[in-house]
């Protein structure tokens, strides 16, 4: 896949109104959608199913509630919503416990948004268990806030987790560049009114207005985030 940035994007650094950067977490900055599965997988393995792979495009990137809930719709398993959630994260839990390997450019990318003092949020449908986990590997520091799944009412795709996250950072939605790996985060940060940089993992995402797609946060920098946002007038 190669990037594709609309040309309505391609603007200079310097006339740039970006107020914030907000950046999924699983498959997007870290490299734990597999692990996600496999967690999945077995959970249900032990439960005396076995998941289809072409269920995965399906559960990838949203709330663990839709992901669990759809789970055991397809594989009538005998087990409750919250109980299924709760084995779901001990499994992942266990996974990741050595650290979580990132995703090619995320440390990069994160020390230079740190480096000029660009306000920048967490913003995950992860629980929040799960995301302190996480940050011991991408470096709690990196971050002024972080929004977990479980702390919002709604979680993606509706907008409110980024609303939550630009609120919180004092920013403007318009102006907030967002970084994405599926459908589902990239809906909810384009119903917030965000700027969105996808960065498939899992899944295709097509091209759009006011979206770039590009191959890997390698080809992400400062510059390009900022030539994502139209200067003020």
């Amino acid at each position: 896949m190669t990037s594709t940035v609309p040309a309505s994007l391609t603007r200079s650094a310097e006339s740039s109104a970006l107020q914030a950067v907000l950046l999924d977490m699983d498959g997007t900055l870290v490299d734990t959608e597999g692990f996600w599965w496999e967690a999945e997988r077995d959970v249900f393995a032990d439960l005396g199913h076995e998941l289809d792979e072409a269920w995965r495009e399906v559960v990838v990137g949203g709330p663990m509630t839709r992901s669990a809930g759809y789970l055991i719709e397809v594989t009538g398993a005998d087990i409750a919503l919250p109980e299924l959630t709760v084995l779901l994260n001990d499994r992942f839990e266990k996974r990741i416990g050595g650290g979580v390997p990132l995703m090619p450019g995320a440390e990069r990318l994160l020390a230079e948004l740190a480096a000029h003092q660009v306000p920048t949020a967490l913003v995950s449908a992860s629980h929040r268990r799960i995301i302190d986990r996480v940050l011991e590997s991408l470096g709690p520091g990196n971050f002024a806030l972080s929004i977990a799944g479980d702390e919002v009412a709604r979680t993606k795709p509706h907008p409110d987790p980024y609303l939550l996250a630009a609120k919180g950072l004092g920013a403007e939605p318009a102006r907030c560049a967002v970084i994405e790996d599926t459908a589902t985060g990239v809906a909810s940060a384009e119903a917030a009114g965000c700027r969105v940089v996808a960065v498939p993992s899992v899944a295709p995402i097509a091209p759009a207005v006011g979206r770039a797609v590009v191959r890997s946060l390698e080809d992400v920098d400062l510059r390009f985030l900022r030539g994502l946002i139209p200067p003020v007038n």
